[in-house]
């Protein structure tokens, strides 16, 4: 794997002034991204950490921070076969494995988990004393939103999590799914009032469990309906240099907004033809 570098460091720096929030990882990141790129190497997990790091909380009680990871090609499609490993690289791998070893959770849709064979998370050693530090398990917990809790309850994802997985549902689940959940281990909480689950309702559930660095890996329908919500915060998005056609999903389904939502560019880091770019609500 090449080192990754910003596309400009100008661009970088200029991201990383755009509010109080972005100063401290933002800065530290064009440095070390500068470093490295003179070195000619990559860049270790623990300056991706730091250049992906979560806003530092206000005082008093944190607020929840929602970041969403996706991957597209060129064309738009999310997947390819219906799966988004196709159109990834060993890079796109190695930062999502540091934005979950850097979340208190990691919320995903029920089809999702389905379609990408969800697996508890694993603990990765390189940040067990971060995440020690700042007050978090050995792993995120996994969260997943369902309305009718239709799930194997005999997959790993219930049977070998190091913290037990959640799941997000409304008060009108059928109670004997809700059981069944429960003596699999499972964590159920209720966040909504009919069948569906309303965005800011469960990121104040995840909160309650003290979970506010928050992400989700869609899929694209639950992107939706967050986006809509108006609950996202934070989009880090690898480009693919690849062309599917075909009519894959986009990252983002369901109803279109009234009012395209704008973000500001955060950071940009290119590899082997990748972009990976974060952008934050304004």
């Amino acid at each position: 794997m090449r080192r990754l570098f910003p596309v400009t460091e100008e661009t970088a720096a200029r991201a990383s002034a755009g509010g109080p929030e972005a100063e401290g990882a933002g800065g530290a990141a064009a440095a070390q991204a500068a470093h490295a790129r003179e070195e000619n190497r990559e860049w270790s997990l623990a300056e991706l950490a730091a250049a992906y790091a979560y806003p530092e909380p206000a005082q008093g009680a944190p607020r929840p921070w929602l970041r969403a990871n996706m991957v597209s090609s060129l064309d738009g499609a999310a997947q390819h076969e219906g799966r988004s490993q196709p159109i990834s690289s060993a890079t796109d791998m190695r930062i999502f494995g540091t934005l979950r070893a850097l979340a208190d959770v990691v919320v995903v849709g029920a089809e999702t988990v389905r379609q990408e064979g969800y697996r508890p998370a694993r603990v990765r050693t390189e940040f067990a004393g971060a995440r020690e530090a700042a007050g978090q398990g050995p792993v995120p917990a996994i969260a997943i939103v369902t309305a009718s809790l239709e799930l194997d309850f005999t997959l790993p994802l219930f049977t070998s999590p190091l913290v037990p997985t959640l799941l997000l549902t409304g008060a009108a689940a059928a109670p004997d799914r809700i059981a069944a959940a429960e003596r699999a281990g499972a964590q159920v909480l209720i966040a909504g009032e009919g069948m569906g689950v309303e965005p800011a309702r469960a990121i104040q559930a995840l909160a309650g469990l003290g979970h506010t660095r928050l992400l989700t890996e869609g899929g694209p329908r639950l992107l939706g309906q967050l986006i809509a919500a108006e609950v996202l915060d934070e989009l880090c998005l690898t480009l693919s240099p690849t062309l599917t056609a075909g009519s894959a999903q986009r990252i983002a389904g369901g109803p279109s907004v009234a009012v395209p939502h704008r973000f500001a560019l955060a950071s940009l880091l290119e590899e082997d033809g990748f972009l990976f770019a974060r952008y934050r609500r304004p």
